[in-house]
């Protein structure tokens, strides 16, 4: 249990860090390939990687209807409407400021835990925790927060990246606790494989097809979002949702938003203004009450957190 935990860990340390750099790979991405098919080959690609990987380790592969309905209807919320929301946003929210507005995961998840049986409650000071964060990106919302980037499509691109974090925390929940019975590998694998051919289906029904093009900059963006951001950090944040909290898993998207807002204003020299540097420090600054406030449920069951749930996301 305690080597568990460990691993539980050091996958969620991979996902704080990692997923930070996506935001930048997604921006360079799409200088040349459109939000879906984008997203769809992403996926599709790390999907059947990790499919074959589970094959050849004779890994059980579920057949019956019910179970794959549950990995597609993840792999829909996940991919389909979580990554390809943010995806989709940053043709006008820069990498940064995309990752500071997933930002709200935390608020999501603790309102789906609200209305769960048996779910996590925050206490109060975690709940104020949420309240500073949320608060602060709001703040990124308005001219002074997002400097020369505000606009409509801003606007807009931010409310979309809500809408997707919601259905991220939707997706997650339900692979917590609806596929435990799934072998890791094999739940991994279907979801992305779902939701990337879902996403690669629309992105060709409303004519991306001529704009799939890519330059050597692009297919290396790509090439690290299969590889690094969906193979190796997607399948850690599944192994780290299975032995932590869920609430607490939702977590990485107070870490990521550091990495994402450095390496946008390093390599793509995104504007931090004033105010947007006092955002993140808002948003941090409710992380840290989150962190270290107690959670409690509805009932006596024993914690999640001592009850991993099998191999599921």
């Amino acid at each position: 249990m305690k080597h568990e935990r460990s691993l539980a860990y050091a996958a969620f340390a991979i996902v704080c860090v990692v997923w930070g750099t996506t935001y930048l790979f997604i921006r360079i991405a799409l200088e040349t390939l459109p939000p879906l098919l984008l997203t769809g080959t992403r996926y599709i690609a790390a999907g059947s990687i990790l499919f074959a990987i589970a094959r050849l380790r004779g890994i059980a592969i579920p057949r019956d209807r019910r179970t794959l309905a549950s990995l597609a209807l993840v792999g829909f919320l996940m991919v389909g409407l979580g990554n390809l929301a943010v995806v989709w946003a940053e043709q006008w929210v820069p990498s940064g400021m995309a990752a500071l507005f997933v930002a709200t995961a935390p608020f999501w998840m603790a309102i789906i835990e609200a209305f769960r049986a048996n779910g996590e409650r925050v206490n109060l000071r975690g709940g104020i925790g949420l309240f500073i964060g949320f608060a602060g990106v709001a703040m990124l919302v308005t001219p002074g927060g997002s400097g020369n980037s505000w606009g409509l499509m801003f606007i807009l691109g931010a409310l979309a990246i809500q809408l997707g974090g919601l259905g991220w925390q939707l997706g997650s929940a339900q692979a917590k606790y609806n596929l435990q019975h799934v072998p890791f590998l094999a739940s991994v694998s279907l979801q992305m494989l779902f939701g990337g051919v879902m996403v690669t289906i629309v992105g060709f029904a409303i004519g991306e097809g001529p704009r799939y093009v890519f330059s050597a900059r692009t297919f290396g963006a790509l090439a690290y979002l299969v590889l690094v951001g969906s193979v190796i950090t997607y399948s850690a944040y599944v192994f780290a949702l299975n032995h932590m909290r869920t609430i607490h898993t939702s977590l990485y998207a107070y870490v990521n938003p550091v990495v994402a807002v450095f390496l946008g204003w390093l390599v793509l020299d995104e504007l931090l203004t004033p105010l947007s540097i006092v955002a993140m420090v808002v948003i941090l600054a409710g992380v840290a009450l989150v962190q270290s406030s107690g959670w409690t449920r509805k009932s006596t069951a024993t914690p999640t957190e001592v009850e991993p749930v099998k191999e599921v996301a």
